[in-house]
């Protein structure tokens, strides 16, 4: 089995008011085997500031990404990273739904057939205890001290760890194929726009707690 984890930095927590995504990091996990992972990381230009908060968690100015390739430029080459995998990915809906708005219409059109695995819906169905990676980290005894920001794939690497001892470690565990969904089921039709605004402040607020 082939896993990808994968997690984006932002410059916000809404697309629909022209959040971007400035960083997006990836690990492959074949078989399990933590030993030979292979990664993916790629700082994006936004073409826009980051808001103060997200600037709190990962420290990227818009000058230091001045100089990085426009996402358009690195779609193909993340796709032909994650294709073939599943995704894993802490709060699903948050990272699809910038990942989505970034992506051509043939690029949209690809990832719904994808399946993810939410691995925050997971630690919630296991565990009653807060949920967030910091919080499982220190369950699982992960070592996060050298994370001192948020990075897309610094926190891809602690997520493999993470994943990999909530699902029985290097061996196999049974029934984690039920815990696969198209990625289309992140991907609702909205209506109005008001039905937009309400997805989206019900998931931020989900967010800020897998975190």
């Amino acid at each position: 089995m082939r896993l990808i984890m994968l997690d984006t930095e932002t410059t916000g927590l809404n697309p629909e008011q022209g959040d971007k995504i400035v960083e997006i990091g990836a690990v492959e996990i074949v078989n399990r085997d933590l030993s030979k992972k292979r990664t993916y990381q790629q700082y994006i230009n936004p073409q826009r500031p980051s808001s103060s908060g997200a600037f709190r968690v990962h420290g990227l100015t818009e000058e230091r990404l001045q100089g990085e390739p426009l996402f358009a430029e690195i779609e193909e080459e993340l796709l032909s990273f994650i294709r073939g995998g599943v995704l894993v990915i802490h709060n699903a809906v948050f990272d699809l739904g910038l990942l989505m708005n970034e992506l051509s219409d043939a690029g949209k059109k690809e990832i719904e057939s994808f399946m993810v695995i939410d691995s925050f819906k997971l630690a919630k169905s296991l565990f009653t205890s807060k949920n967030s990676l910091d919080a499982l980290c220190d369950k699982f005894d992960v070592d996060r001290q050298h994370r001192t920001l948020h990075g897309a794939l610094l926190d891809a690497e602690l997520l493999a760890e993470v994943y990999l001892l909530m699902t029985g470690g290097t061996q196999f565990s049974l029934g984690l194929n039920s815990l696969e969904e198209p990625v289309s089921n992140y991907v609702l039709p909205f209506k109005s726009s008001a039905m937009l605004k309400v997805y989206i402040m019900v998931k931020l607020a989900t967010h800020y707690d897998s975190k």
